[in-house]
């Protein structure tokens, strides 16, 4: 049971590597870009620790400090992947926001948009007892949102790229599951969540997969005003 965290998170980044060898030049520079910015989101494991969830990690550090290399890891891989995803099972290709569209009134509003999710979460955590798990997910929520209202044109990226990550995320939580089944017994806190089960898996990971496919899953498009045309069919 100690290695399965460290395990689990290596086969993600197998799984990252397959995908990204089979993308083009321009979306292998897409994910490995966010991917590099999604890993520092992985240094918020304090937050959640042992709030959520306690870890068995490398070097013990999770028990020791909240924090565990794991989670850097794993924030790497899942933000790279969400990202791509829509575009590796869909024939787009990526353009930028005309000058011209720049001006849609709606676009004022483009850095309160992509602010918006971060915002809430530190809101949340400052105001609330809401564990940390809830808070992401209802910030990722706002952050959608807010994205969606400004970029409405990503709205069939985030909602199919939400249900293609829970789909994804759902097997790729049952390989940990048989890893060792003992894990979410040992590691999730109890006391502090639901309880609700899926499969063997706890209903807030799930809840965690669909809102950060919802929400991360247009963040590159979004922040670099680039925008993705379906591909005629040959």
């Amino acid at each position: 049971m100690i290695n399965a965290w460290f395990w689990w998170t290596l086969v993600l980044m197998v799984i990252w590597a397959v995908v990204y060898v089979r993308l083009s030049g321009d979306q292998r520079r897409k994910m490995f870009k966010v991917s590099l910015v999604t890993s520092v989101l992985g240094f918020t494991e304090p937050l959640f620790v042992p709030e959520y969830w306690s870890p068995p990690s490398l070097f013990d550090l999770a028990a020791r400090t909240g924090f565990d290399i794991e989670s850097v890891i794993f924030s790497f891989g899942v933000g790279g992947l969400v990202v791509v995803m829509y575009e590796y099972f869909f024939p787009v290709h990526e353009m930028a926001v005309t000058a011209d569209e720049h001006l849609v009134s709606r676009h004022r509003w483009h850095y309160a948009a992509l602010g918006a999710g971060p915002a809430m979460f530190v809101l949340l955590m400052l105001v609330t007892d809401l564990n940390p798990i809830y808070a992401a997910v209802l910030a990722m929520t706002a952050g959608a949102l807010a994205t969606g209202y400004c970029r409405s044109d990503l709205i069939r990226k985030m909602i199919v790229s939400a249900f293609l990550f829970t789909a994804f995320y759902g097997g790729y939580f049952m390989v940990l599951i048989l890893m060792d089944n003992r894990f979410v017994d040992q590691v999730w806190n109890p006391a502090t969540i639901s309880g609700w089960r899926v499969l063997g898996m706890p209903v807030e990971e799930l809840l965690f997969a669909f809102t950060f496919g919802l929400y991360w899953s247009s963040i590159y498009e979004h922040a670099a005003w680039r925008k993705l045309i379906r591909d005629k069919a040959l």
